[in-house]
């Protein structure tokens, strides 16, 4: 047993533990100082209770101090085994050693917490696994994007600055540790001391004395959703990010689980096709769907092009007018054609938006990109590009960036695409100089737009067109020969833009641009020919743009992204319905039924215009879209949204088998 006179000085390692435990406590204010911080910059200045923001500072700090006693745990630690195993001679030394402990990992935190910022004022959501998308972007693309729109040397200094005020602080809290005399402390107060730090730091740790620690589900605090993303860290994001990513990749991933359907897929399968008795031998061929016979697309099969707008948000074009004209030459083919209003994006960033809509799933949360997975040679037979390939289509994939981005390139190879087009193939077609007509992302929109029209115009069968554009995306920059419209702010448009209102007005300036060159496309489109053999579908990626806006509406906006029809006169459809609940699964039903003679398919959405099933919007951050609004995954508030909430995982279990379930996928026959 320890006696008195064998164990090490007491009160050295009570006030090492009392200058950390300050320190600490310090460091939560400038933590919850983020906090206030993002409550500022993005939250609604209505439609919340002061309680509820109480609530959640409150919340976020019990979570700070959770992160901040797990970096207690070591240091504690440390000083137990010294004063179990009386290195008397270690004491002195400490305070030495806690100054760089801590320094290193109080950087960490900050970094973390520097990075959340960033992502939340682009994505409005703490920090996801698409970060580790976000590294595997173009490095020097990325640099660009730093250097033109914020004032790199400015924020370095700062950094810097803070970085050596953190260091000095740190410094001063272990520099007077050693009392004038170093009295005895009763052994048993000593067992209390270390019974009593240890216990406190583990319950602060976990956060909770319930089944689960405070983080691993982090309750709601209030019906205002921004109010509810505020207490959650960076860390706790970046934690949340990682297993997310590790699972995905290590083969763990089980959405049919998670969904609620483990041992009970058939449900799901009934559930999602609403049929009371299902193929249970062949399940994916309940699936399988077919459009009616259609001799005049038989004899003349119309041209197909589908264009997705890089971050093309519909809120922002509320504000639409002769001052802030945002819209530009869009704008008539948005007054003259078929526009779906009640719609979201079934992501939220560009990979995960366009791999699901090309591939007729939904898309799946918390998942890596296919691309970039176990995935990435997988030849899908449900891909819409292989739908109208099999129809006799030729069919062509074109980007106005690297194809190389994502993997993209490979990817879309074997998805039933005959023909990948990147942006060194559009500068060469159009014999364009790179420095001219380029951005640090791809060639300007309206190259790959004229490219495209090219191709339509030189071919001799029926084509399939994906395109995807890439300006509206940061650092925001248009061809030095474009000339913008002045964009004057109304009150309330300026009431709902946060952050530095010079970045927003180069943002969207770019806006402008993108929207006036798919303007000008339809416009090449209805002054030619194609205007009669041409069928268009122009959509977005994300409404990435709800990063630097207010939201009064959250639900049935931010998410909030245009589906427009361009159908030449034989097509035309009279009395759409184009306040019908949809996302990205919706598009290629739609467009099959529109453009295909008796072909069969598979897909997870519906056809827009046919009024039989029910139809709901999905985006896997838990944004649904049922036929009264949009809500909360789970939270729904009136039939409606109960039905698409329960439709909701049913078709995510069935896409998770469709898509495990390749091997097994039947040959389509018509």
């Amino acid at each position: 047993m320890l006696s008195m006179n064998s164990i090490p000085p007491f009160t050295p390692i009570t006030r090492l533990m009392q200058s950390s435990f300050y320190l600490l406590l310090s460091f939560s204010f400038v933590m919850s100082l983020v906090r206030l911080y993002l409550f500022l910059a993005h939250a609604p200045q209505e439609s919340y209770q002061s309680i509820d923001l109480i609530a959640a500072f409150w919340l976020g700090f019990r979570l700070d101090i959770s992160i901040l006693a797990y970096i207690m745990a070591l240091p504690t630690l440390y000083l137990l085994i010294l004063w179990l195993f009386r290195l008397h001679y270690l004491i002195d030394r400490s305070a030495s050693i806690f100054r760089y402990y801590f320094f290193t990992l109080l950087t960490l935190v900050s970094m973390l917490l520097v990075t959340d910022i960033g992502y939340f004022s682009y994505f409005s959501e703490h920090i996801t696994l698409m970060i580790f998308g976000i590294i595997d972007d173009d490095t020097q693309a990325l640099f660009e994007i730093a250097k033109q729109n914020y004032n790199v040397v400015l924020l370095g200094a700062i950094a810097v600055i803070y970085l050596t005020v953190l260091s000095l602080i740190i410094k001063r809290f272990f520099t007077y540790l050693k009392p004038p005399m170093r009295k005895n402390t009763p052994l048993l107060m000593q067992i209390a001391f270390f019974s009593i730090v240890i216990t406190a730091v583990a319950l602060i740790g976990r956060g909770s004395i319930g089944i689960f620690p405070l983080a691993k589900d982090i309750a709601d605090v209030s019906p205002n959703p921004l109010i509810n993303k505020l207490p959650k860290n960076g860390v706790y994001a970046m934690v949340d990010a990682y297993e997310q990513y590790a699972k995905s990749k290590d083969g763990s991933y089980d959405l049919i689980t998670s969904s609620g359907y483990r041992g009970k897929i058939e449900e799901a399968f009934a559930l999602h096709v609403s049929a009371k008795r299902i193929n249970k031998k062949d399940l994916i061929s309940n699936l399988i769907q077919t459009t009616p016979k259609n001799e005049m697309l038989e004899k003349n099969p119309p041209h197909v092009l589908v264009v997705m707008v890089e971050s093309f948000g519909l809120p922002i074009l509320q504000h639409q007018s002769d001052e802030f004209d945002i819209l530009r030459r869009l704008k008539k083919h948005f007054d003259e054609d078929t526009l779906f209003t009640n719609f979201i994006s079934a992501s939220n960033g560009t990979i995960v938006s366009l791999e699901p809509l090309l591939l007729n799933i939904t898309a799946r949360p918390k998942s890596t990109a296919f691309a970039q997975s176990t995935y990435l040679n997988t030849h899908f037979k449900q891909a819409a590009a292989r739908v109208y390939q099999d129809a006799g289509y030729e069919s062509s994939f074109v980007y106005g960036g690297d194809l190389s981005w994502r993997n993209i390139g490979s990817f879309m190879s074997r998805q039933g695409f005959d023909h990948q087009f990147g942006k060194a193939s559009i500068l060469n077609t159009l014999s364009l100089d790179e420095a001219q007509s380029s951005h640090d992302w791809g060639v300007f929109d309206q190259h790959t737009f004229d490219f495209v029209v090219k191709r339509l115009k030189e071919a001799t069968s029926p084509q399939f067109i994906f395109i995807l554009t890439t300006n509206n995306h940061p650092p925001y920059r248009v061809p030095a020969s474009y000339k913008s419209k002045k964009l004057l702010y109304s009150e309330n448009l300026l009431q709902q833009i946060t952050g530095d209102k010079a970045l927003a007005q180069l943002r969207l300036q770019d806006y402008q641009y993108a929207l006036d060159m798919a303007g000008r496309f339809m416009d090449d489109i209805k002054s030619s020919e194609l205007a009669h053999n041409t069928v268009v579908a122009i959509t977005a990626d994300n409404n990435t743009i709800e990063g630097i806006m207010h939201y009064d509406d959250y639900y049935n906006e931010t998410k909030n992204i245009p589906l427009y029809l361009y159908l030449p006169k034989p097509l035309a459809v009279n009395e759409i319905n184009t306040t019908v609940a949809g996302s990205h699964k919706d598009i290629f039903p739609t467009l099959y039924h529109l453009t295909l003679s008796h072909q069969a398919y598979i897909s997870i959405g519906t056809n827009l215009l046919d009024p039989t099933p029910l139809h709901c919007g999905f985006n896997d951050a838990g944004v649904l879209m049922a036929p009264d609004g949009g809500f909360k995954t789970d939270k729904p508030q009136s039939e409606a949204q109960k039905r698409c909430n329960e439709y909701y995982k049913a078709s995510l279990a069935v896409s998770e088998y469709l898509i495990t379930s390749q091997a097994k996928v039947p040959k389509l026959s018509n």
